[in-house]
C-alpha cells in the first residue's frame, strides 16, 4: 500500500482504476469535471482498459451505463447537481432493471440562483430512485467506498446501483493523504462482474417492458425492497472482508465518535461531521459530555440503528444540508420516523445549515451543542441566516 496526495475528484477516478471497470459513460459538470478528465487520463496512457462513451448530456449516460450494464460489463458514471436532476428518469431505469452501476455524485447545489458549491439537495432530491446512497467525509472514505460500493450492488442478493457522495469543493478539490491499495489485493476483494443475465445481439428478450396493473409491476418493486434492505447486512460483510485485506477500518452504517458517556449528540452526513468532531473535542476539553453520530449510508435508511441511538440518548440534534420544502430536513425526517416508534423517544432538534455552501465552523456547531444541553431549542432553526439579505 502506498500513500498519495489525492484530491477527492482524484480519488474517486483512482477507485474506478482499481475496480476496473470496463465501461464510462459521462458528461462533464463542474464540480464533478476532473473526475471523468482523471479516468480519461488513465485510459488514453494505457492505465486502464476501459471504453469510455462521450455522449451529449447525463440523461444519456445513465442511458449508456445501463445498456452497458445489461450487456454484462463494469460500468461507472459520475455527476453532480442539475447533471444529477436530468438523469432522473433514467436513475429509475437503472434500479428497476437491476443494474448494478456505481455513480460518484458531487454534491452541489441546486439553482436558481445559480450556486456551484455544496449542498445535499442533489442527492437528497432522488433518495426514492431504488439506488443506494451513501455519503463520505473524506477523500481517503471516498477511494474505499466506491470499490465497495461495487461489491455490494454487484452482489447476488442485491443488484442494485449505488451513489457515492462527497462534498463539492471541500473533497471534491482538496487534496488529503490517501492510502492507496495494490491491484492484486483489489483483485483479490472485487472479483470481475458475472452478470445473472445479459443481453446478447443473437437473443430476443425483452427488458423493462410493459405491465398492466395486474402483471408484476408491484411485486418487482417489493422485490426491489428486499434487495434495498439486503444491502445492510451486505454491506457490513464487504466493510468486513475489505478492512482484512487492506488494513483499513470497518466504519459501519454510522460511525460514532465520543459518544461514550455523552449527555447528547449530533447526527451528521458529509464533511459536515468533520466539522462537529472538531466541536466535540473543544467541549470535551470543557467537561461537556456531548458526542458525534455521522450517517453514512442514507439509502437504504438505517432504522434500527437509528432507534439504538434514541434510546442511548436523551437528546438528539440533527444537521441537514438540504430542505424538503413544506417538508422539514429530509436528515431529521427520516430519523423521526425511525424515533417515534421508540415508547420513550429523545428531544430531537432540527438545524438546516450550510446550504449553497453557507459555511459552518466549529464555533457554530458548538453554540449548537450549548442548546442541546441547555435544552433551549426549536424544533427546527436555521443556522446562519443574514438579516436582510432578502
Amino acid at each position: 500500500m502506498t500513500r498519495e496526495l489525492l484530491s477527492g475528484n482524484q480519488a474517486v477516478g483512482e477507485a474506478v482504476r482499481l475496480a476496473r471497470v470496463e465501461v464510462i459513460a459521462a458528461y462533464p459538470i463542474t464540480p464533478q469535471t476532473t473526475i471523468v478528465e482523471h479516468l480519461a487520463e488513465a485510459i488514453a496512457k494505457g492505465r486502464m482498459d476501459c471504453d469510455y462513451i462521450t455522449v451529449e448530456s447525463e440523461h444519456s449516460a445513465m442511458a449508456a451505463c445501463i445498456g452497458a450494464s445489461l450487456g454484462g460489463a463494469r460500468t461507472f458514471t459520475a455527476t453532480s447537481s442539475h447533471g444529477l436532476a436530468l438523469m432522473h428518469e433514467m436513475l429509475h431505469w437503472a434500479s428497476g432493471q437491476r443494474t448494478p452501476i456505481v455513480m460518484a455524485n458531487v454534491n452541489r447545489a441546486l439553482g436558481p440562483p445559480w450556486n456551484i458549491w455544496v449542498d445535499h439537495s442533489d442527492s437528497m432530491a432522488q433518495r426514492d430512485t431504488g439506488w443506494i446512497q451513501i455519503y463520505a467525509e473524506t477523500n481517503q472514505e471516498v477511494l474505499d467506498t466506491v470499490i465497495q460500493a461495487y461489491k455490494v450492488a454487484e452482489d447476488k442478493r442485491v443488484m442494485l446501483p449505488a451513489m457515492v457522495m462527497e462534498d463539492a469543493f471541500v473533497l471534491s478539490h482538496t487534496y488529503m493523504p490517501v492510502d492507496m491499495p495494490e491491484q492484486s489485493v483489489i483483485d483479490k476483494f472485487l472479483p470481475p462482474y458475472t452478470p445473472m443475465q445479459k443481453v446478447h445481439p443473437e437473443t430476443m428478450e425483452l427488458y423493462g417492458s410493459f405491465s398492466p396493473p395486474d402483471g408484476p409491476y408491484m411485486e418487482l418493486r417489493r422485490d426491489m425492497e428486499n434487495a434495498m434492505n439486503a444491502s445492510l447486512p451486505v454491506f457490513k460483510e464487504v466493510e468486513a472482508d475489505y478492512a482484512k485485506l487492506t488494513g483499513r477500518p470497518a466504519l459501519g452504517l454510522m460511525e460514532e465518535y465520543r459518544t461514550d458517556g455523552a449527555d447528547v449528540v449530533m447526527v451528521a452526513m458529509g464533511s459536515m461531521a468533520a466539522t462537529a468532531r472538531d466541536s466535540v473535542d473543544e467541549l470535551r476539553k470543557e467537561g461537556k459530555k456531548v458526542g458525534l453520530v455521522r450517517l453514512r449510508v442514507f439509502r437504504p435508511f438505517p432504522h434500527d440503528y437509528v432507534r439504538s441511538i434514541g434510546e442511548r440518548f436523551d437528546t438528539v440534534g440533527i444537521l441537514n444540508r438540504a430542505y424538503s420544502f413544506g417538508s422539514g430536513g429530509p436528515v431529521s425526517t427520516e430519523m423521526c420516523s425511525s424515533l417515534l416508534t421508540l415508547p420513550d423517544p429523545p428531544k430531537v432538534a432540527s438545524f438546516i445549515a450550510g446550504l449553497g455552501g453557507r459555511d459552518l465552523r466549529p464555533a457554530d456547531v458548538s453554540k449548537l451543542y450549548g442548546k442541546l444541553i441547555d435544552g433551549k431549542f426549536n424544533q427546527e432553526e436555521w443556522i446562519g441566516l443574514k438579516e436582510g439579505v432578502v
